[in-house]
């Protein structure tokens, strides 16, 4: 109970609770004031009623027609709660139901109406209570008297006042009582919250947080979170891979590199010998080197950390630049480079990023393409995106392998006989995630297809659509 008393979602509930209850308050005020009103005027209509009828009497048979119709009255409902009072003009009674012309007070200044004390028996027992009355003065100074004890007013009154008074505590009672069981509600779900944290802490990152399946804010707040944790756990896992790729694929050529540099020390010493050792360590370092620049690129991609040097190029030139690079390889591995780029390609992004990714793929294509072409091809699918094929013909690859062939260092070589550190196709879908777009593999029948689909350029995007609807 301490806990919940101190919980934020506690507060709110009481905030809520006193301005609902202030709300309720300020309603049943009005009912009550309402109420009150409405009897009082209630009870002046029938004291009006009654001085209508005596006045006519008294107008059509004079005053003794009036004290008549008084006694006549006074009769037949003596059990009313009516009061009739006529006197002369010195306040003597003449006839009604009280002895003696009362001590009246006015009522709220207004002209006619009085209040007063009565005592009166009902039941067998006396009790003095509260009468309203109206005086009126009639000719040769007769008054007039016609009022109504207030007692049957004053227990409704009470009545009402208990009834507001217990629904008032009833709304606290309620509001209180709700308060508590919503806050323990959102309290059980943020524990749900904690108690998942304080796994993962422990370092059971496959502890997810528990979703209702209701679909409120709690469920799409779980939703994220897990979405998150699942994040963390892949970027976890592939940083573990990482790790032992970069332990396992490092060591080898720095035990290489150790084992050179040591032989050639133990050598006779010659200068051509010296030379040559150490063109090859400047080969294998710049290896090694070559490996950490692409971890380094394919990070920052990850993070985004150029995000906001984009700026609008044309996939197409980029493209062909790239092409004019590796045109000499291909001639020289007695390949066919064809391109396919017939309108422009504006997109969004940075021009250094898209050069290198295009040039991993095309070296891949021409490295495991043993004869035949490498088909390279930029167009628009359709208003917003634009998309860039790489083509081969050589033995592509498995169905099983193309989402692993993305991982950092993984090679289809067990050998890993052919030039590379397993890192240019990840370094390519990092490109393509860090621009908004994505990358796929296919069979090109034979052969495999390389598949990058990044979004068009905003604003020529939309210059392309209304120049086509036209």
């Amino acid at each position: 109970m301490f806990r919940l008393l101190r919980t934020n979602a506690f507060r709110l509930a009481a905030l809520y609770m006193v301005l609902f209850a202030a709300s309720v308050l300020t309603l049943l005020v009005f009912i009550y004031f309402s109420t009150a009103n409405f009897v009082e005027r209630q009870t002046e209509e029938t004291i009006g009623a009654e001085i209508t009828g005596l006045l006519e009497q008294y107008g059509e048979h004079g005053l003794l027609g009036l004290i008549e119709a008084i006694n006549s009255r006074t009769t037949t409902e003596r059990n009313e709660p009516t009061l009739y009072l006529l006197a002369d003009p010195r306040l003597r009674p003449i006839a009604g139901n009280l002895a003696s012309w009362p001590h009246t007070e006015p009522m709220n200044a207004r002209h006619g109406w009085v209040r007063f004390p009565v005592e009166l028996t009902r039941g067998g027992t006396k009790a003095t209570y509260d009468a309203m009355a109206s005086v009126t003065i009639l000719n040769g100074d007769y008054r007039l008297l016609v009022g109504r004890d207030l007692r049957d007013a004053e227990v409704f009154r009470r009545r009402v006042e208990q009834t507001l008074f217990f629904a008032a505590l009833l709304t606290l009672a309620l509001g209180l009582v709700g308060g508590l069981l919503m806050t323990r509600n959102v309290l059980r779900r943020v524990e749900a919250v904690n108690r998942t944290s304080a796994s993962i802490i422990e370092g059971d990152f496959s502890e997810r947080v528990p979703v209702t399946g209701s679909g409120d804010e709690f469920d799409q707040l779980a939703a994220n979170l897990n979405a998150m944790l699942d994040q963390i756990e892949r970027l976890m896992a592939g940083m573990r891979q990482v790790t032992d790729n970069i332990a396992h694929d490092l060591r080898t050529p720095l035990s290489r590199l150790r084992a050179r540099l040591e032989v050639t020390l133990l050598e006779r010493p010659d200068a051509n010998r010296y030379a040559e050792a150490l063109a090859e360590t400047i080969a294998e370092a710049d290896h090694l080197l070559g490996t950490f620049n692409a971890l380094l690129s394919i990070a920052e991609a990850e993070a985004g950390a150029r995000r906001e040097a984009m700026a609008e190029v044309d996939l197409d030139d980029i493209a062909r630049s790239v092409a004019d690079l590796y045109e000499p390889v291909a001639e020289e591995k007695g390949l066919k480079l064809i391109l396919d780029i017939s309108a422009p390609a504006p997109v969004r992004g940075d021009r250094h990023l898209l050069s290198q990714a295009i040039a991993n793929l095309l070296d891949n294509a021409m490295k495991y393409t043993p004869a035949g072409e490498v088909r390279l091809a930029v167009r628009r699918i359709d208003g917003a995106h634009i998309q860039l094929e790489i083509a081969d013909t050589g033995p592509g690859v498995p169905t099983a392998l193309r989402e692993r062939v993305f991982d950092r260092f993984f090679r289809l070589e067990n050998s890993r006989s052919t030039p590379g550190n397993g890192l240019g196709l990840s370094l390519v879908r990092a490109v393509a995630k860090l621009h908004g777009g994505d990358i796929r593999l296919e069979d090109n029948g034979p052969g495999l297809k390389v598949v990058l689909v990044l979004p068009a350029a905003p604003e020529r995007a939309a210059v392309t659509l209304n120049r086509s609807a036209a």
